[in-house]
């Protein structure tokens, strides 16, 4: 039986969607059969992260009104364990039914070892929607201030819907930025509230393959890619050291 992960941020500009997509891509790597669901409707993204935005794809919304299977999503070219649904255009969050989206997601569970969510940013409806059918939860968050004080409270939305296997994903860091703020990962995770996941350090490699339409994993080893290798053997069980 598969496990379904939601990737969800308390406010924008994380870089969560990168984050999604590079796990997905590492599982996949390691030889796991891997959905990943862009659940932003209206704002779409994670068929760039992946490197597919060329690649036509069922959205999610068609699964779960019976017309496909998850089966049938889009195949990854370069990664043919990786599959994508990408987010409807035509109807709000809120008007996508909870029950269609839960019983999609067992279907899946079937069919693949992990289904990643990519969630819209904010604790709105598409957030209550990914998190509520997840077995397990990664809040993405930046080193700031501000993206801190979203993850704590995005944290307690969270708790009060009942949810308990939360990990924190630090994105975006930097040791220089860090030293500069007199910021620990102890900070982070204290102000948060979380147990910590992982750190991706800030990496201009992941702006550069989403502009030549390629997966951060094929485009590069190192950096970003190389940290979100070391979460997704987090995920499957392995001891990893966390580090930048």
């Amino acid at each position: 039986m598969g496990e379904v992960i939601a990737v969800l941020s308390g406010k924008g500009g994380t870089g969560k969607t990168s984050v999604c997509a590079g796990l997905g891509t590492a599982l996949a790597q390691m030889g796991k059969q891997v959905l990943c669901i862009d659940c932003d409707v209206g704002l779409r993204n994670l068929d760039i992260a992946l490197g597919i935005s060329q690649l036509g794809a069922l959205s999610f919304w068609e699964v779960c009104r019976g017309e496909y299977s998850p089966e049938q999503a889009a195949r990854h070219p370069v990664y043919p364990n990786l599959r994508f649904l990408t987010a409807p255009m035509d109807c709000p969050a809120d008007s996508i039914d909870p029950v269609a989206f839960s019983a999609m997601l067992r279907q899946a569970r079937n069919q693949f070892h992990y289904i990643l969510l990519d969630a819209p940013a904010g604790i709105d409806a598409g957030f209550r929607l990914a998190a509520g059918s997840a077995d397990r939860i990664l809040l993405v968050t930046g080193a700031d201030p501000a993206a801190i004080r979203d993850a704590a409270q995005a944290s307690e939305k969270l708790e009060l819907m009942g949810k308990q296997n939360i990990r924190l994903i630090v994105n975006r860091i930097s040791r220089k930025m860090a030293a500069a703020m007199d910021l620990t990962v102890d900070d982070i995770m204290d102000q948060a509230g979380l147990p910590l996941l992982g750190l991706v350090p800030e990496d201009p490699d992941v702006v550069l393959a989403a502009a030549f339409r390629q997966p951060l994993l094929g485009y590069t080893g190192k950096g970003a890619a190389a940290a979100c290798k070391r979460i997704a053997k987090r995920i499957l069980g392995w001891k990893v050291p966390v580090r930048l």
